[in-house]
């Protein structure tokens, strides 16, 4: 699906479009699991792309409650734009034509350079991390690595601080002027440690200077009175909240990015 000019530029935020604009469904992505419409918005004159996710077109999950998914891919760029990285597109919730439910902004992926990559050998090369060996057919495994990239290794912080249960290939979108965005956050902020992902080539190392003043900032908004606090209790429960800043403080505390317990399956299936 081609999109529109997204944001023309004038004093109305892409968040306040997505939240005020009338909403008009144009389509369906079919691969989704969940109803995922695709949508324009329009307001004051901006039209722009956008995915409408209505909480009636959740499927129902044994470890989340039901109809939260919604509420938690709005709390996830909630924390994602308090990082100050940008990595989630602008997210809001609204009603629209099916009701309540999740409207964010359309990102257009780019081409660009790979992210991801199934390579021989056991060692990732020059520029890449390792992830671990996946069947390729006929018993044969080939090493899943991606790319040794700053914008990877925020979101594999951002990823840990959420605790995503659902980090896959095909939720990294290269944008245009160098951006990465992630999206699908629909599977986060368990209280239980539910991180799977394809980013674990940090697992172990020591965070950057960089993440630990960002997380030292997140330690302070997830402060009772917080202003994070307040947004996020009013899209998750207080016990995941409090894991939440659980989660925070012991990255601080470790200094280290996180390394897959055993408890839980690492990476996610299918991975893309």
């Amino acid at each position: 699906m081609s999109a529109p000019e997204r944001i023309p530029s004038r004093s109305v935020t892409s968040a306040e479009l997505l939240a005020e604009g009338e909403l008009t469904v144009r389509g369906r992505v079919r691969e989704a699991s969940n109803a995922v419409l695709y949508c324009t918005v329009a307001h004051e004159g901006q039209e722009a792309a956008c995915v409408y996710k209505p909480v009636a077109g959740e499927r129902p999950l044994w470890d989340f409650p039901d109809g939260t998914l919604a509420q938690r891919e709005v709390a996830a760029y909630e924390v994602s734009e308090a990082t100050g990285w940008g990595l989630v597109p602008p997210t809001v919730l609204r009603e629209g034509p099916y009701g309540e439910g999740m409207c964010q902004l359309w990102i257009e992926g780019q081409p660009g350079a790979e992210l991801l990559a199934l390579v021989d050998g056991e060692e990732p090369g020059e520029g890449w991390k390792a992830v671990g060996f996946a069947e390729v057919g006929d018993g044969e495994t080939a090493l899943l690595v991606h790319a040794d990239d700053l914008r990877l290794r925020r979101l594999a912080v951002l990823d840990a601080v959420i605790n995503n249960a659902d980090r896959k290939g095909g939720h990294l979108l290269p944008a245009g002027e160098g951006r990465l965005y992630a999206i699908d956050h629909g599977v986060t902020f368990n209280a239980e440690n539910k991180l799977r992902t394809l980013l674990w080539g940090w697992a172990g190392e020591p965070l950057t200077e960089e993440a630990t003043e960002v997380l030292t900032s997140l330690r302070t908004a997830l402060a009772e009175g917080g202003s994070l606090a307040v947004r996020l209790a009013e899209l998750i429960t207080a016990a995941e909240l409090e894991a939440t800043r659980t989660r925070v403080e012991a990255l601080l505390t470790s200094g280290k990015h996180p390394e897959p317990t055993g408890d839980w399956p690492a990476i996610p299936w299918p991975p893309v």
